[in-house]
């Protein structure tokens, strides 16, 4: 990487810096602003989920009967199964994981011999070996050695609980339920952040219109917060920068 682009990466991160702290100092005093609620498909970035589709179905009805083969039962089912309609997702994560590496590496080499004693005889009056006093095996020196150690480990525990309304979003060609919620709680000048997104089958909806986050498919939680703590948890945008562009 030139000298051009390091100054440009640093221009740029100085000016990205001076808007967070000029947007941190205007919010001095004042709680974390919470996100309005809106439409999740018409959010920037937004991308209508297409998955594998079973060859579709007709629907068929017997003379003289009520049933439908498309009926989930004889009655109404007032769980979801509609754009628009809202579930609960019961967020459960309860898992860890254990890991320990240890690698090391040693090299070490030598050589070595006089440049000193070679570049003083050149310059010295002696008209004799034995007046040089060079010692031809000192002529030249070098030493260099190499040693590496890693040690890499993680000792992870994670457990959340938790519910959270979601919407559908969308309703695939095979009856599948796209849901997406999110749920926003401030507390004093922190706010807790909880999204849930995924693809659900409506008969792995429960009775009460509730469905554990095991039977998300594709499911995408996020659980986070924003605000004077977590803003001191970070590290500066100038370390952040610095971690990016130095190479060692």
């Amino acid at each position: 990487m030139n000298i051009a682009k390091i100054a440009t990466i640093l221009t740029l991160t100085l000016m990205l810096g001076a808007c967070n702290t000029m947007d941190r100092l205007a919010n001095v005093g004042q709680a974390p602003a919470l996100t309005a609620i809106a439409d999740p498909t018409t959010t920037a970035g937004y991308q209508p989920v297409r998955m594998p589709m079973p060859e579709p179905i007709a629907d068929t009805y017997q003379p003289n009967s009520l049933y439908r083969t498309s009926a989930k039962g004889f009655f109404k089912d007032e769980r979801a199964h509609r754009v628009g309609d809202i579930l609960t997702v019961m967020v459960t994560i309860d898992d860890s994981a254990k890991i320990n590496n240890n690698t090391q590496r040693n090299r070490t080499s030598s050589n070595t011999a006089g440049m000193g004693g070679l570049f003083g005889a050149a310059f010295s009056n002696a008209t004799s070996e034995a007046e040089l006093n060079v010692d031809p095996g000192a002529a030249v020196e070098f030493n260099s050695g190499i040693r590496d150690a890693g040690n890499g480990s993680v000792n992870r525990s994670e457990a959340l609980e938790t519910s959270v309304a979601a919407v559908v979003t969308q309703v695939l060609p095979n009856g599948n339920l796209v849901i997406e919620g999110r749920q926003e709680v401030r507390v004093n000048f922190e706010v807790r952040d909880l999204i849930v997104a995924g693809i659900v089958r409506p008969s792995d909806i429960q009775a009460n219109n509730t469905i554990p986050s095991t039977k998300i498919a594709e499911a995408r939680i996020s659980y986070g917060g924003r605000g004077q703590i977590t803003d001191v948890q970070q590290p500066r945008y100038g370390q952040q920068a610095l971690d990016a562009i130095l190479p060692f």
